[in-house]
């Protein structure tokens, strides 16, 4: 099964997550299939928090893809924010 998940990069204390499409039966820093966003908890005011690829994120959930449940929640936030913006 494919999976859209949140794999952790950056050093200790500073948190970075890419947001990939992978095989779920991979272990969570192994091979990924494309990498369709970022995430930055810790963003500073003129960094980015988040930036997700709409359209490759609809691919693959059209495809058969499942979003873990963080992802979802970040993909949610993130389209109301797109739309008010």
């Amino acid at each position: 099964m494919v999976t859209i998940r949140l794999t952790r990069r950056g050093g200790r204390n500073a948190p970075f997550y890419h947001v990939v499409v992978a095989d779920s039966r991979k272990r969570q820093g192994g091979p990924v299939l494309e990498q369709v966003g970022y995430f930055n908890p810790v963003a500073r005011k003129l960094d980015r928090k988040i930036e997700l690829d709409l359209a490759r994120i609809d691919h693959w959930t059209g495809t058969g893809a499942q979003m873990s449940d963080r992802v979802r929640a970040l993909v949610t936030a993130y389209r109301k924010q797109v739309v008010n913006a």
